[in-house]
């Protein structure tokens, strides 16, 4: 039996069917504004024959290739045959990733994944790419989000106002981005001005104020090996027969190991085999990581432990290791031992001025972790605040509409009545 072919559509039936009914509308835009349905927005100009695999990408080349990755471009080619070959600019939609780029430059399509989206002309390229990333596209995990879209609507301005739209976006984004930059070169500066911060408390200088007004100088300083200002250093042990994962009244002690969260307790038992302040340095793993330790604790394998003497202050030789990591000896596996930190070397100041290098390093880290805390919450809502800009752009709210102007309906039927 032959297949019953679809019924010819009118242009009216055809604007009828592209238009989003009011009861569907997900929510109110200006009178001259009108709602399409996604798939109506664009043409899918997805080439399955033109896509190169990642193991073919080359780090150097002629052409570059899009694919789904975070970056813009995620790698080249030298093959023009697979260059996308339709008119530009087009939108990139990874559909498992859900990255939405925009794309004005000859390009290759990456592997599987990639939709080349060419919007219609009742849209600015420009205008679309914003629009396309104000839909709240679900996380689908790595499914395709494609076959969403059938969904989905999206709101068309008329195209004055997408012009206007697009300036204004990218005038606030462009604030949005500066920001970003200052904030992230705050980030980025914190190890670097940390790293400063010691060097000036282990030459002196952080502490030269303080030498001036005590009466003291420079030369009290020494250089020492860690053994002679130690009273113990030795390596932890297995772990204790009553060892527990869970605290309780009769098991409090922590058991310690080597690693950075938590300050490395693992879990509890009932005797303690350090009791005084210590410094604890991670053999294995985490090599060279000091904590100070001025609780009753049970330290096992791969850690090493260092009882001071009066004149050596243990937070400040927590300090010291930081400012002179060991990175360990070993061809296979990396570690530190006992007799190699028994070797260190370290500046020792009188045991005052330890307390004093302390006591402002405290300080100085407390207020920079501040300010990394502080850029951290404030990068992480710049993206927050440009999803909110484009959210009240396509609602009409950032004050450019100009309810004068002609419908964007009529947009559609003019597509249509060419189409």
């Amino acid at each position: 039996m032959a297949k019953k072919k679809a019924p010819v559509l009118t242009p009216e039936e055809r604007l009828k069917q592209a238009l989003v009914p009011e009861a569907e509308q997900p929510y109110s835009i200006p009178e001259n504004w009108c709602w399409i349905h996604l798939l109506n927005a664009f043409d899918n100009r997805t080439d399955s024959k033109k896509k190169i695999q990642q193991k073919n990408y080359l780090k150097n080349g002629t052409f570059s290739i899009v694919d789904q990755g975070q970056e813009i471009v995620g790698g080249y080619t030298n093959d023009s045959n697979m260059i996308y070959d339709g008119a530009l600019p087009v939108i990139i939609f990874g559909d498992h990733t859900r990255c939405i780029k925009y794309i004005d430059f000859p390009f290759a399509q990456g592997a599987d994944g990639v939709k080349v989206l060419k919007p219609y002309n009742i849209w600015d390229a420009e205008c679309f790419y914003y629009a396309f990333q104000s839909i709240d596209i679900p996380n689908m995990g790595y499914r395709r989000h494609y076959p969403l879209f059938l969904n989905f609507s999206i709101p068309l301005p008329p195209l004055p106002e997408q012009r206007r739209i697009v300036f204004r976006i990218e005038s606030l984004f462009a604030k949005l981005d500066e920001a970003k930059e200052k904030l992230q070169a705050v980030i980025d500066g914190h190890e670097p001005r940390r790293a400063a911060i010691l060097h000036r408390a282990f030459t002196g200088e952080l502490t030269a104020r303080w030498r001036v007004n005590k009466g003291t100088s420079f030369t009290d300083w020494r250089d020492e090996l860690l053994k002679n200002v130690t009273t113990r250093i030795t390596a932890g042990g297995d772990k204790p027969e009553d060892f527990t994962e869970l605290w309780d009244e009769c098991h409090k002690i922590p058991v310690v190991a080597n690693g950075v969260s938590n300050d490395g307790i693992i879990g509890y038992t009932s005797q303690a085999r350090v009791t005084g302040a210590t410094v604890t340095v991670a053999g294995r793993g985490t090599i060279g990581h000091a904590i100070f330790r001025a609780y009753p604790y049970y330290p096992v394998v791969r850690l090493i432990v260092i009882e001071v003497q009066n004149c050596l202050d243990a937070r400040y030789l927590r300090c010291v290791f930081e400012e002179y990591p060991e990175k360990g000896t070993g061809s296979s596996i990396p570690q530190l031992t006992v007799p190699v930190v028994k070797e260190k070397r370290l500046p020792v100041p009188p045991i005052e001025e330890q307390q004093e290098i302390v006591r402002i390093l405290d300080s100085l880290f407390a207020k920079e972790q501040q300010v990394l805390a502080a850029a951290q919450a404030a990068l992480a809502q710049i993206d927050v605040i440009k999803k909110s800009i484009l959210a009240r752009a396509f609602r009409g709210e950032l004050g450019t509409n100009d309810p004068a102007e002609e419908s964007a309906a009529n947009l559609i039927a003019t597509l249509l009545r060419e189409g």
